[in-house]
């Protein structure tokens, strides 16, 4: 179809110029692939369209007919072509966005307030859930997450920045089931665990200090796709979790939950932006992009 669209493009110029010469300057290609298109197009459609001779150009009925035809079809292509540009190039339109539950009620009611009075004509759309949505399947412009590097390599991520994890526990759970002395004694507790942990029931630690890691299998007699109710689970003394700081730094500050293992380290996860694949982010996405971030880049404990 691509092609037939260049060969009815380069018709419209001969028959508009009554010249193969002429249209062939005007596209700024040569008169021979100019020839070979009209050809090819009369060809395919099984009709002759021109009329040539060695003095002039002219158009059968059948051309003609195909002209007003043709003429109307480029028109409205490059109509589209014009909106579609537009659109990518304002601040306008629908803008939706996925963003987890727990980071979007805590850190965006103020940020979306400022956008909204900054950009008033973008209709924003935020849908709230920790499930990793599929953007591209489910008409997401971008997403915010809280994780690693993307599993999924056909979509585009851009770190923001660094949300640091705990390991934590009530005084009263660490009292009755022991203090862990090593990540190997995880495994003689119970664990509180987010369904949405791409590593599962695997916890894998890091003591930069001492230059160790160790991979943990732990047992789970509780499992949640939010972690605002594990973190108030951990508070009321049922288990150890591994949650983000900024989930838990006024229980932390409280004295509800404290510290385990001390000196170790989940993998490093990220405020993550994600796209689909596009070739240039528009506007309003990177305009949105550019207003969480420096949010975050402004006052880091936000999430911290």
């Amino acid at each position: 179809m691509t092609g037939q669209i260049e060969r009815m493009r380069v018709f419209i110029q001969v028959a508009e110029r009554a010249s193969f010469a002429a249209a062939a300057r005007h596209l700024n290609i040569s008169r021979s692939i100019v020839t070979r298109h009209v050809a090819e197009l009369e060809a395919e459609l099984g009709v002759q369209l021109l009329v040539r001779t060695t003095r002039s150009v002219s158009l059968t009925l059948a051309g003609r007919l195909y002209l007003e035809r043709a003429k109307a079809i480029s028109d409205d292509l490059e109509r589209t072509n014009e909106l579609v540009r537009r659109q990518q190039q304002s601040l306008t339109g629908e803008l939706r966005v996925s963003v987890p539950l727990s980071l979007g009620l805590r850190f965006l009611p103020d940020a979306v307030s400022h956008f909204r009075i900054l950009y008033a004509q973008v209709n924003l759309k935020l849908d709230l859930t920790d499930r990793f949505v599929d953007i591209l399947t489910e008409n997401f412009d971008m997403a915010l997450r809280i994780s690693g590097p993307p599993s999924d390599k056909s979509t585009i991520w851009r770190k923001i920045c660094a949300v640091p994890r705990v390991l934590v526990a009530a005084p009263a759970y660490l009292q009755r089931m022991g203090v862990p002395g090593a990540p190997e004694h995880l495994a003689d507790h119970a664990c509180l665990g987010y369904s949405h942990f791409a590593g599962g029931r695997q916890w894998n630690l890091t003591n930069a200090a001492r230059g160790q890691t160790a991979s943990v299998t732990v047992r789970q007699p509780f499992e949640c796709n939010n972690g605002d109710l594990i973190a108030e689970l951990a508070a009321r003394g049922g288990g150890i979790a591994l949650l983000p700081l900024f989930m838990i730094s006024e229980r932390l500050a409280s004295g509800a939950l404290v510290p385990v293992l001390d000196g170790w380290a989940p993998p490093e996860t990220w405020l993550t932006a994600y796209y689909p694949p596009y070739e240039v982010l528009p506007a309003k996405v990177q305009a949105f992009t550019n207003f969480i971030e420096e949010i975050v880049l402004a006052d880091p404990s936000m999430l911290v």
